[in-house]
This record gives C-alpha cells, structure tokens and sequence, in this order.
C-alpha cells in the first residue's frame, strides 16, 4: 500500500481535517501554542483556526520555530568540544577561539510553516478537500562538516545548506457508498516542489562551490474498501512521477568570476514508479484476524551524464525493474490476556537518483561517484509479537524480529577508469561507489511493560536491542557492522496525574558501541567520535534524567514546564552529525479558544 521504499515500515502522518458545523451554527474554533528552550535559545509558535459551515470547512495553521546555536552538556568527552571555529576578518578567514566550547558554532536555523485546507462536502455521498503546504527554512549550517580538519586546521571555512523550500498542493476526492465494487472510493492527486542548495567552501581557499537542486514530483492515488462478510478488501493503484533538476556553479569569492561546474545530480534526470495493490482483513474466529496483502511495483528512471567535468565512462543510465510483493499477519488471542501477533512479508526497493547519480564526498578522503549498475534490493522480514494483559491495569509485550536483505544497497570501494582514488575539490579522494552487495542482515528483540498502580500513577519503560550486518565486499563470508543498526537503548518513565496536574519523569539509556563495532563507514569519521584508552574512536555510552510536568489553568489554557538532561550530560547520538542538548529548561503554553 506505501510502496517499494517501505522496506522497514512507515510513519504515517495525517495533518487536521476541516469540521463542519452542526445544528446551523457556524463552526469557530482555534489553537495557539508558544515555547521556548534554553539549551538553543528556541522560540516557537503556532496558531491554527478553524472555520465550518454545514457543507463546508476551512483549517489554517501558521508556525514559526528559531534556534540559535545549541548547547551542549558540562560532563562528558571532551572531543565534543568546539574550542574555534573560522569567520572572515579584513577578507581572509580566520581561526577565533570559542568563548563557550560547549555551545556548537554555528547550528542556528529558523523555521516557517503554513498550513490551508479547504473542504467540501454536498451531501453524505461526497467529500472534496484540498490542502496546501508550504515551509521553508533559514540558511543552515553543516555542523558536523564544519568541524572536520585537513592537516591541522579546519577543512571547510562555510559548509551550509541554503534555504530550503516545499510546497504541496493536495486535492483528495472520496465518494462513501455501498456498490458492488466499493463502500469507500478514495481519489488523491498531489504536486510537490522541493528546493534546496548546497554551499561549501575550503579554508583560505577563494572558490566557493554551490549545488543547487530541484524536484517536481507529482502523484495520484486511487484507494477503495470493501466490506464483504467477515473481509474487508483494500485496494488501488498509485502513480509517482519526479523529475530532477540539478545546477553547479563555482564563485570566486575574490574576484566575482561565476563558473558553470559539475552538478550533484545528473540534470533532467526522472523516476518513475506505477503500483497495483491488494490486501485483505479477515476475521477467522472472533479471537482470530488474518490480514494478507500484495504489491506489485514497477520503477523506471533515467539519468544524463555530463562528462565535461568528471570522465565517467557512461554518459546515460536507466532502469525499469518490476516485483511482486506480499504480506501475511495473524493475530490471534488464545486467553482473555493474551495475544500473539505473527507477520511475515517481503520488500523492494529501486535505486532512485540519489542512489544512483550523486557525486559527493562522503567523508574526508573519500568521493562518491555514480554507479549506473546498481540494481534493486529486496527484503524478507519477519515478526513475532506476544502480548499479556491483566485487565487494564498491567501489559508486558515482547517482540522480535529478523529481517534479510538481498542485494543490499550498500557504499564501497570502487574505481573509475581504473583508477581506485581521484582528485577532488583539490584533496587526492579513494573512489566509491553504492553497489549491490548478496546481503545484509537485522533482527532484534523489544520488550515493554505498562503498570498502572493506580488511577493517579503509571510506570512504564521500553528496551530495544538490535543486531546488523552487511558483507564486507560484494560476496564472501566475512561480514562487518551495519551502520544503520542503533545500539541498544531504553527508557523508563512514571507518570503521575491529579485532576489539572500531570507530570512526566522518564530516563532515556543507550549503549555504548566500541570501535570494534562501528561500521566501517563510521570508522572514517574520528571527528564525530569520542576516542577510546587506545586512540580509536567509538561512541561512549549515556543515560538522561527528565522531567516535564503541566498544569491545566483554565479549560483554554494549559502551562507546561520541563527540564531535560537534568544531569547535564555531553552525549552524542550513535552517527549524529550534532552533539544532544545539555541541560534544557522547556516552557511551553497551549491556548484553545
């Protein structure tokens, strides 16, 4: 139903849907939310309203977010640290020491959203919205390339993202009636624009590279449900069709001089996708639920090469691959406490543009070229789920779950024209390449457990451990860390609540990951890691104390107040570019009208 890049599952976000009016009263309605956090000097508001008459709605909703420079924690490895960072003085960068080292030069960024809906509804048969979405973003900086350093200094004086735009137009049709073919008819066609720009520049070097990128990406999906005795039917087709504009221009911050150079993405590139699904809900027993389901996907794309730049040895790539895919799940309760979920299914995913096309480097020393033989990778996956209830009061739920990759699209080394290494942005760069490889592997266990005491407190907490590898070359037997596995981690929390008052405390735990551990890729970014006994690096494991608690003042007015990070603990995230927040005092106010 989601489509061939779901391999692992989806996030699926609906966004408010107008109400209409009854009774003959218009509908007036309205939400205002403001926050401010300590740690980035945040401040965020939004403010939303609703408009409904009999047969028709309106939601619009405006947002604004700005964050300064984040802070870091007080007690923690010291690499972290941001001791300098560079700014131009009398026209020539400069290295300045930081007056905080634990504030992250440059990471500010401001936000702005814009939401409206508009719907339309005749009669009980028929159901018009549309949706227009629109944010964009400040200028932002590239943190974590901003503190990588080439022979003693800083490698990059800029490295930023210029602003980034998107827009959507959505129009969703749906007819609600019992025919032969349908009882609910679901019709979405939907436009998006995507634009962004890339600026980098080396340190006391005058050429300044920028990449600028656009997608136009249009699509149409056709949805039905059908309820037929103990089944209920899902079906429909989807259409995706992007188109990819790609620029490069190089600027010589000195004299002005503006150059045509070699873009990101091959330009005029596209991607294509066309989809039929099926699947069914079926209720064997009233304590028994089968739920089946099949996809069959077919991806094209097509890509130019320009070789003024780069001597690739193709000038064109395409690719049209088809698969066929399915799910089964069952659900079944064999005691009034318990339940267990089984599933099973398999996946697809094509090389898209960015796959397939992109020249980038990657990290120091490495530049990552376009491969046009890249081919598909395809998923097998499966789950099984048990559950135990005592009444409302307890749940203790365990899941685990393997999956298997074939043809995993993964980055490694490679060459171009025969050579293993090329010159690139004036550092001699190792070729690679993302290439198919026979298969990788996850699986993993979570374990859950919920205790309400009372109507007044509840402890809960959540472990997830989760196990990756990949194969070290395109084929063999020796495997090593995939990168996107996290370490484990947990959380536990106790929620209390009385009457207008609600407070949350909850500690959040993740393992450490040895350097024996890390993914190669990740062994090529020391900058990011701590450094361990030996002077290797590896992610140190952490733990964070919170809290958060509300109060309701009156029915239109709610106060929350919080501290994260109470201890003040420096952490970075498993493979984040940016160090967490220190200790973060939250404020927050929530209006209804």
């Amino acid at each position: 139903m989601y489509g061939s890049d779901a391999l692992g599952g989806v996030m699926d976000f609906h966004t408010i849907t107008p109400e209409l009016a009854t009774g003959g009263h218009l509908l007036v309605e309205g939400n205002a939310f403001t926050r401010y956090a300590s740690a980035n000097e945040e401040l965020s508001g939004n403010i939303n309203l609703k408009l409904g008459g009999e047969k028709w709605g309106a939601f619009t909703s405006i947002g604004y977010t700005s964050v300064g420079d984040l802070r870091m924690g007080s007690n923690g490895p010291e690499e972290y640290l941001r001791p300098e960072y560079v700014v131009q003085i009398d026209g020539m960068d400069s290295i300045v020491p930081n007056p905080d080292p634990q504030v992250q030069v440059p990471s500010d960024m401001r936000l702005s959203n814009f939401i409206q809906k508009l719907r339309y509804k005749p009669n009980a048969d028929w159901d018009l919205t549309y949706g227009f979405y629109y944010s964009r973003t400040s200028e932002y900086d590239r943190y974590d390339r901003l503190i990588e350093y080439r022979n003693g200094l800083p490698r990059s004086a800029v490295w930023y993202y210029g602003p980034m735009l998107w827009n959507m137009h959505n129009l969703q049709l749906q007819h609600v009636k019992s025919t032969g073919l349908y009882d609910v008819a679901r019709l979405t066609m939907a436009y998006q624009l995507f634009e962004e720009s890339r600026v980098d520049r080396s340190y006391r070097r005058s050429l300044e590279r920028i990449r600028e990128e656009r997608v136009d990406a249009y699509s149409l999906n056709l949805d039905f449900q059908k309820k037929a005795g103990l089944s209920t039917w899902f079906y429909g087709a989807e259409l995706v069709y992007n188109a990819v504009g790609s620029v490069g221009t190089d600027r010589d911050i000195d004299v002005g001089i503006v150059s045509e150079a070699a873009s990101r993405y091959p330009d005029g590139s596209s991607w294509q996708s066309y989809a039929l699904y099926a699947s069914n809900k079926y209720t064997i027993r009233d304590n028994v639920t089968l739920q089946t389901g099949l996809r069959y996907n077919q991806v094209l794309l097509d890509a130019s090469f320009d070789t003024a730049f780069y001597p690739f040895p193709f000038t064109e790539a395409s690719l049209n691959r088809g698969a066929l895919t399915g799910s089964v799940g069952l659900a079944w309760l064999p005691a009034t406490n318990w339940q267990v979920n089984v599933n099973g299914s398999t996946g697809f995913r094509s090389p898209n543009i960015d796959d397939i096309g992109k020249v980038f480097d990657s990290e120091p020393g490495n530049v990552v070229v376009p491969n046009p033989a890249l081919l598909p990778e395809y998923l097998w996956n499966g789950d099984l789920g048990i559950i135990w209830r005592q009444r409302q009061q307890t749940q203790i739920q365990v899941t685990g779950f393997y999956s298997w990759l074939n043809n995993a699209i993964v980055r490694r080394d490679f060459s171009l024209n025969g050579a293993d290494s090329i010159d690139y942005d004036g550092t001699l760069s190792r070729v690679q390449a993302l290439q198919n490889i026979d298969a990788a592997f996850v699986y993993g266990l979570e374990f859950s457990a919920r205790w309400n005491v009372n109507r007044f407190l509840t402890f809960s907490g959540q472990l997830t451990w989760t196990e990756g590898k990949e194969q070290e070359e395109t084929s063999g037997d020796n495997f090593v860390p995939l990168r996107h596995a996290p370490p484990l981690y947990a959380t536990t929390r106790a929620i209390f609540q009385v009457k207008r008052f609600r407070c949350d405390v909850y500690a959040d735990y993740n393992a450490a990951v040895p350097y024996e551990e890390l993914a190669p890729s990740e062994k090529d970014k020391p900058h990011l890691y701590a450094v361990n006994s030996e002077g290797m690096p590896y992610s140190p494991s952490w733990a964070t104390l919170n809290i958060m608690a509300g109060y309701q003042i009156v029915h239109w007015l709610n106060i929350q107040l919080g501290m994260e990070n109470l201890t003040d603990v420096r952490y970075r995230p498993y493979s984040s570019g940016i160090v967490a927040p220190g200790r973060n005092i939250i404020v927050a106010l929530r209006s209804s009208f």
